[in-house]
């Protein structure tokens, strides 16, 4: 079984030391995401989770499909047939996201802390924790950055090691979208911070190295998933 606190405190070190290897490619479908914000914000009125993870989610789905539910990127006008299964139909893309979110697991939108660390965890959790289990970095999260190198579950229960995740991890995703978006520098929430290890220099959440971009856009992560 996952240690889900010391996964979230591995997100947290990897988050600090994270730096972008496709940002122009990250640039541009964040901004394709960021067109949708207001459809984002009204999912994220119902169901309490940030409109950015929602749209990072949907990309990674769907690949920002209208057509494709949140769950899992099945037509949402249709019975689901893959994990969740038995979904739907439904009567629009937000009520499909609305249902997945809501009473799907892992029930993010029971989710309450949107902390940095523990929104990495939460967005893992919702792709599912078999790269966790391999101790290795989820490309879900960490593709495009230098935190990923290789290694997919190309299809349920089958890891192929030498795969590379073709899609952007949700990580790379925010990062992109924190550079678009006026509005996160300037809310104001305050992000759970890890305290630093006594003695100890290791770049955390709290301690990110000099020059990585965790030390560049932490406050704005903890803005764009905070919490006021």
């Amino acid at each position: 079984m996952v240690d889900l606190n010391a996964l979230t405190r591995a997100n947290a070190d990897r988050w600090s030391n994270a730096r972008p290897t496709r940002k122009a490619e990250a640039a541009k479908v964040a901004l394709r995401l960021y067109k949708a914000k207001a459809r984002y914000q009204a999912v994220e009125r119902e169901t309490g989770v940030p409109w950015p993870a929602i749209a990072v989610i949907h990309e990674r789905e769907s690949s920002q499909d209208w057509r494709g539910s949140l769950a899992q990127g099945d037509p949402w006008d249709r019975v689901s047939v893959h994990v969740p299964a038995r979904r739907g139909p439904f009567a629009s893309w937000e009520a499909a996201a609305i249902d997945a979110l809501a009473k799907c697991p892992p029930f993010l939108a029971r989710h309450k802390d949107w902390s940095v660390a523990a929104a990495l965890t939460a967005l893992e959790t919702y792709n599912g924790l078999g790269y966790a289990t391999r101790g290795m970095p989820s490309p879900y999260l960490w593709s495009g950055t230098d935190q990923y190198r290789a290694g997919k579950y190309v299809r349920d229960g089958v890891y192929d090691p030498g795969k590379v995740d073709p899609q952007l991890g949700c990580a790379a995703l925010l990062i992109a979208l924190m550079e678009i978006d006026p509005e996160i520098s300037l809310a104001r929430a305050k992000d759970a911070e890890r305290p630093p290890v006594a003695g100890s220099a290791k770049p955390s959440l709290a301690n990110p190295s000099k020059g990585s971009i965790g030390a560049f856009v932490v406050n704005l992560f903890k803005a764009i998933l905070g919490r006021t």
